[in-house]
């Protein structure tokens, strides 16, 4: 992920729960295939928030730990402590624990974009019988293409999440965004994106973001976020973290 781009966010996610959904690249649920830059690293302490009707779900905080260990090859990590209230009771304690590579095959050019893949393994690290977790591992294979010119900076892509279990679906996800620096120390844009039924007992969702980052040095970070859903069950999610680049 580029360094520029950091800040502010409006956020309005799907409709399934952060205890069983990949994080993708914050705060945006869309993510892009550029790497952290070789022998560098990203920490993020941050936290999600999503509020339906008869459930709320958060991180409070959860842990990404992003390195690039050879050119074009980024490691990740996300370790997060989960909050659930729900009909079934309020629970709070370590939930799943998600790890990546991303690896970027194609160079951006003056005429073709950079792409790149983001496979991610959900390790059920948390209780299920809590709600903190799926109990299942579930696995998600997404490609991303992304192209600048000058300030403005967009990217889209999706893939395909294997999510096992009794009454749960396999299920695709899809996503552009696109956002603009205005400069060093602002970035503001906004995403599109839509799913199918995770579930036996959900539908398909669509939702949108807007948000983008501030800078508050080369190395020290602000982003937050905050959205709702276009269909599907109504959802309303935030995200607001601290990313330190080194």
């Amino acid at each position: 992920m580029i360094v520029q781009r950091r800040l502010f966010f409006v956020c309005i996610v799907l409709s399934f729960s952060f205890t069983s959904q990949a994080f993708a690249g914050p705060p945006f649920k869309t993510d892009d295939p550029q790497p952290v830059d070789y022998l560098h690293w990203e920490f993020y302490i941050a936290s999600m928030q999503q509020f339906q009707t008869h459930e709320t779900d958060a991180t409070y905080p959860h842990i990404e730990v992003n390195y690039g260990v050879v050119p074009n090859v980024q490691l990740h990590i996300i370790a997060p402590l989960g909050y659930i209230h729900s009909v079934g009771g309020t629970h709070y304690g370590y939930s799943t624990t998600e790890f990546g590579v991303k690896y970027r095959f194609v160079q951006e050019t003056g005429t073709v974009p950079q792409i790149g893949v983001f496979p991610l393994i959900e390790i059920p690290t948390g209780n299920e019988n809590e709600q903190l977790g799926s109990g299942n591992v579930q696995v998600y294979i997404p490609a991303w293409a992304q192209k600048s010119w000058g300030k403005l900076t967009s990217y889209a892509g999706g893939g395909y999440w294997y999510n096992p279990g009794t009454g749960e679906k396999n299920f695709f996800f899809t996503g552009w965004e696109a956002q603009y620096d205005f400069s060093e120390v602002v970035t503001f844009g906004g995403e599109l994106f839509y799913q199918t039924a995770d579930s036996l007992n959900s539908e398909s969702s669509a939702g949108f973001d807007f948000g983008g980052y501030i800078n508050l040095t080369e190395n020290h970070h602000i982003l937050f976020s905050l959205g709702h859903s276009l269909s599907g069950e109504s959802t309303t999610t935030g995200y607001i973290g601290y990313q330190l680049t080194i």
